[in-house]
């Protein structure tokens, strides 16, 4: 099935299989959580500003798995493989949180 980008979703391929993601309110609330993260906002002005660590990385894009149903640890997540390396991962978090939170006064 397509992913629904009105819906904030994201198509992204890890080694051979491709996966939605989508950041829910619960994901985003367990990556708050996760990552101990004042608020929603401080995580998204230090990705915007290129402030953003790989554990951070990682953590943004296992959420958006699991907010799109996939049962993936964050260790599993770690040990993905993207055929554009660690950039397409930056990559990947870029239009996930682009999706979750579009700037063009659209809601998802």
């Amino acid at each position: 099935m397509p992913h629904n980008p009105h819906r904030g979703e994201v198509e992204a391929t890890f080694g051979d299989a491709c996966y939605h993601l989508r950041l829910t309110l619960g994901a985003l609330a367990e990556l708050e959580a996760e990552l101990g993260a004042g608020s929603l906002l401080e995580l998204i002005e230090r990705f915007e500003q290129g402030r953003f660590s790989t554990r951070e990385i990682i953590a943004l894009i296992a959420a958006g798995l699991r907010g799109a149903g996939h049962d993936l640890s964050t260790e599993q997540v770690a040990r993905l493989h993207h055929e554009q390396g660690v950039r397409g991962f930056v990559r990947i978090a870029g239009e996930l949180l682009a999706a979750a939170f579009p700037d063009n006064g659209e809601q998802s």
